[in-house]
């Protein structure tokens, strides 16, 4: 693989015009909620860190997901995805709906992994890509149709579950509610305070914004040692929510890294919110917004309860790779392993392997289906 590229300078002008929208977005005191801010900085349209036509994703770009390493998560994925292809039985009203789709590396190997399957195997009808509009779903959209291209399977894309109406298939979401909006909120002198971020000084700061008024979910924690931050999901809820609204039957499979809130209040209790750039974490997260990925870990004890209050069963709930051993990859990998040109081929295919296997540590995979 291709070593990263050096680091782009930040867009000046780009950066400018995104402090400009934070400082008309605050209230009287030059403060704005987090999940406010992060919309802002990630997803303005033309100027958000995800709206811009350079590359941020893969080995070349600032950070990369499981799909970059290679072939064999998105063909161990598909292993999954055609299960349930077959269990619904109605492979031409089938959807796979790739939720926050990324730069295509997954859809890409997906699609071709299902093509390769026995003439007779259940295939999904249709693709669909659901990002915001902008130049990551146009890649998307175009490497899953090139993927697809010959077969029966059709790629569209759209900007919201919401838009495909009822519907039966998968649901994937992978590494996408860790870069969801987050509240967060911090526990000073017994009471939980909402957290914003200062916006009119020289660089962005943190700063309490006063005592949390709502907050949807179970009751916040009060035990907790002083100055705990909790990042609340409230993003990753409602799309858990949206998905329960229109998903009729078949599986949601989420993969992210994260832990239960038990874990977090205790192993990250100062928070977690990242900035990487190049492959590298920042030291200040809040700085330059808009010129560096933000994302936080996920809070799986609120999205879960977010599944099963939309009427979700809950189906596994485990480490990456226990899924990926359940999915069938020591058969993908000794399938890849055969097909392999050379001693190096077999070799890459093995680390890869392995770095599913052991590099994805905090990541855990939670499988839904709506009610039978």
């Amino acid at each position: 693989m291709a070593d990263p590229l050096p680091a782009a300078p930040p867009d000046a002008a780009r950066i400018a015009r995104l402090a400009a929208r934070l400082r008309s977005a605050a209230d009287p005191r030059g403060l704005v909620r987090l999940d406010r801010f992060l919309e802002i900085a990630l997803y303005t349209p033309d100027d958000g860190y995800y709206t811009q036509p350079r590359a941020r994703l893969g080995r070349q770009g600032d950070f990369y997901t499981a799909p970059h390493l290679g072939g064999l998560f998105g063909r161990t994925l598909a292993r999954r995805v055609q299960i349930e292809v077959e269990r619904l039985g109605s492979p031409d009203d089938t959807l796979v709906v790739d939720l926050g789709s990324g730069d295509g590396a997954l859809a890409a190997d997906l699609v071709a992994a299902l093509r390769e399957y026995p003439d007779g195997a259940a295939l999904p009808g249709r693709y669909v890509v659901v990002d915001r509009p902008g130049p990551l779903r146009d890649a998307a959209l175009r490497r899953a149709r090139t993927a697809a291209d010959g077969s029966p399977i059709t790629v569209r894309a759209a900007g919201s579950v919401a838009e495909l109406g009822p519907f039966t298939g998968t649901v994937i979401a992978n590494e996408l509610l860790d870069a969801l909006p987050v509240r967060a909120v911090r526990w000073e002198d017994g009471r939980w305070l909402e957290m914003g971020v200062e916006v009119t000084t020289d660089r962005p700061r943190f700063a309490p914004m006063g005592p949390v008024e709502r907050m949807p979910g179970p009751a916040l924690p009060s035990d907790v040692p002083e100055g705990t931050v909790l990042e609340m999901p409230i993003h990753a809820e409602a799309l858990v929510r949206e998905i329960g609204d229109h998903l009729t039957a078949g599986a949601v499979v989420i993969v992210d890294y994260g832990d239960d809130e038990a874990n977090l209040v205790g192993a990250r209790s100062g928070g977690t919110l990242t900035a990487a750039r190049n492959h590298t974490s920042l030291p200040d997260p809040l700085d330059a917004p808009g010129s560096a990925d933000l994302s936080t870990f996920v809070n799986f004890s609120r999205v879960r309860g977010a599944a099963a209050r939309a009427g979700f069963r809950e189906s596994a709930y485990e480490p990456m790779a226990q899924a990926l051993g359940r999915w069938g990859l020591p058969e993908v990998l000794a399938r890849a392993v055969r097909r392999a040109k050379d001693a190096e081929g077999e070799v890459r295919l093995r680390l890869e392997a392995k770095s599913l296997a052991f590099g994805f540590e905090t990541f855990r995979v939670l499988e839904l289906a709506p009610p039978a």
